[in-house]
């Protein structure tokens, strides 16, 4: 069974469902609020535990209320908790999102006790890491433990993909040389890149600037136009699936789990990868909710042979 190491966030959801988003300075009222397990590590490790990878994830929680829920939210979906670190005196990391009646969604975070994860922590890791298949990891943990993470997977001939959210301008090098994968949307390749996506030629300006930066593979989410592929093999845009969204909250988290989960280690089947990973964000976008809308692989499978 493949292998996959995510490091990265673990927040409580926190969504306020409104009509449309307010203006600045309207107030409006919520049609209601729910909570969800969340964060763009804890997801990604769910989706790829979904996909039928053996995953573990790389974390911390406080010790509330709130992490002990994240902790079973990811036992639950098969995610093993052993580097799921509690922080004593500080709290759970906690998103507040807003979700229109169209699936859009804007998010707020405090961090809690991502921003607490260490290189110590990797080093712990290390043996976790140097057998691992894939290394994954996000911009909601500190960069110090992504690099020191990296560093340690491809000296063991790990595949190491980062999804560079939230987006940063100047992503250090020294993360880059150690990146085989980087999967932006297509803001957050706009924030690295320099350059507007404003169509599809765009699409190939942003891969080949982010090739210049070092990284040979590059897919750029694009919402619902798919996502584009850039490598010596392919370069091209791979449509969406046509749903009707009804929360897109963590549908960039599960195309990458899925991604992750059924890519070759050669990275030779990026396209049929990509294909799979497309469908099963469009099926967690017609739910609500980050983690309980991730589907899993018999789900997925049985639509991909219709």
């Amino acid at each position: 069974m493949k292998k996959i190491v995510v490091i990265g966030s673990s927040n409580v959801d926190t969504t306020m469902h409104v009509k449309d988003f307010p203006q600045p300075g309207e107030t409006i009222n919520a049609t209601k609020i729910t909570t969800a397990g969340g964060g763009k590590g804890a997801n990604q490790a769910i989706a790829a535990a979904r996909s039928g990878a053996q995953t573990y994830f790389i974390s911390r929680v406080g010790q509330d209320e709130a992490g002990r829920f994240m902790k079973s939210q990811l036992e639950k979906y098969g995610v093993s908790l052993d580097y799921v670190k509690e922080t004593e005196g500080v709290s759970t990391g906690h998103a507040y999102i807003t979700l229109s009646e169209s699936g859009q969604n804007d998010i707020i975070i405090d961090h809690g006790a991502n921003y607490e994860l260490t290189e110590d922590d990797i080093l712990n890791a290390k043996d976790l890491i140097a057998s691992a298949d894939f290394v994954v990891a996000q911009f909601e943990t500190p960069v110090k433990a992504t690099i020191a993470a990296f560093k340690l997977a491809k000296e063991n001939g790990a595949v190491t993909v980062l999804n560079p959210a939230p987006a940063i301008k100047d992503i250090p090098s020294e993360l880059l040389q150690y990146t085989d994968v980087i999967t932006p949307n297509e803001t957050e390749s706009a924030v690295i890149t320099g350059i507007r996506i404003a169509s599809d030629d765009d699409l190939k300006k942003n891969a080949d600037k982010l090739h210049a930066l070092g990284v040979e593979n590059v897919v750029i989410t694009y919402g619902e136009k798919g996502s584009y592929l850039s490598n010596t093999q392919v370069e091209k845009l791979v449509p969406a699936f046509k749903v009707k969204a009804v929360d897109t909250t963590a549908a960039g988290d599960t195309f990458l789990g899925f991604l992750t989960g059924n890519l070759n280690s050669d990275l030779s089947n990026l396209e049929q990868a990509a294909i799979i990973a497309s469908r099963a964000s469009s099926l967690a976008v017609q739910k609500l909710g980050a983690q309980p809308s991730i589907p899993d692989a018999a789900e997925v499978n049985k639509l991909m042979e219709k």
